[in-house]
């Protein structure tokens, strides 16, 4: 199929982008990678009256380290994101992560702001994201705002960007010392969305006593959850043989997953098992950095 009929405008800078969408009347759409917006259009599941190209807006094609902070353009494309020197040096979950997504042409395309922006709640940056407690920034041109990742995806492709903003990047904190992470996702094909994916970050103190953990999942719900009430009974705790087991099954416990194609009772033992790997990973990862 093909799309129905828009309007299409190639956006010079920000500012000209954002002038566009304050002036333009009707539904209007940015484009960035096109990776899932183009489909959608195709199978007439979108049908914006305007469609803004943001493929011109380099300034917004950038990685910035600080000392507790990596922020990354939203027009970075997730390749960029996969294998850039300095996010594999300083947080490789996110490198790792981006690496997951799609095939190698989708990831030479997509980008960090159009899987944000779009937030497909089985997508894998709006899972890192809460996971991380992220902040999105937003701009208009009445100015530029940060909303924190719980806050941000609000739905099914529904986000807390206003009709006339655009994300025109992130920020993500840095791992403290003494952390670990994992990251586990299934899907029914390399490259496919997945039906259950899973963080697990993990802090130990100076006695291999866990001092913060979180876990994170995605695929089960409108958006990506966080599972901090379970978590919590963790900390101050020793990670003992079987904890992974218990974890996981208080994690599966806690959740209410509704029925959609993909049986719940199959997701929650995918749940189950990619809860146990991530938790596993994350621990060891923090094992090392303690050494």
């Amino acid at each position: 199929m093909k799309p129905p009929i828009f309007e299409y405008h190639r956006a010079r800078s920000v500012a000209d982008a954002l002038d566009r969408l304050s002036r333009l009347d009707g539904d209007v759409k940015l484009l960035a990678g096109g990776q899932s917006l183009v489909p959608m259009m195709n199978f007439r599941l979108a049908r914006p009256d305007h469609l803004v190209d943001l493929n011109e807006l380099t300034e917004l094609d950038y990685v910035r380290v600080s000392d507790g902070m990596i922020e990354v353009g939203a027009m970075a494309r997730h390749h960029r994101v996969a294998t850039d020197r300095d996010i594999r040096a300083t947080l490789p979950l996110l490198a790792e992560v981006a690496g997951s997504i799609g095939h190698y042409a989708i990831r030479q395309r997509g980008t960090l702001g159009g899987s944000l922006a779009h937030a497909d709640p089985a997508a894998q940056l709006p899972l890192l994201a809460v996971a991380l407690d992220a902040e999105m920034i937003c701009r208009s041109t009445g100015g530029e705002r940060l909303v924190a990742a719980r806050n941000f995806f609000q739905s099914i492709m529904t986000t807390a960007l206003e009709q006339r903003e655009i994300l025109v990047g992130a920020r993500f904190p840095k791992l403290p010392a003494h952390a670990g992470w994992g990251f586990e996702i299934f899907s029914p094909r390399h490259g496919d969305f997945a039906i259950v994916e899973v963080v697990s970050l993990l802090t130990l103190d100076g006695t291999d006593h866990i001092a913060d953990l979180r876990l994170a999942v995605g695929g089960i719900a409108a958006t990506p959850v966080r599972f901090d009430e379970v978590t919590a009974r963790f900390t101050r705790q020793a990670p003992v043989d079987d904890w992974t087991n218990v974890l996981a099954e208080a994690v599966q416990d806690a959740c209410d997953i509704e029925e959609t194609r993909i049986p719940a009772v199959f997701r929650k033992e995918l749940l189950v098992a990619l809860t146990r790997r991530a938790a596993s990973a994350a621990l060891r990862r923090a094992r090392e950095a303690a050494c």
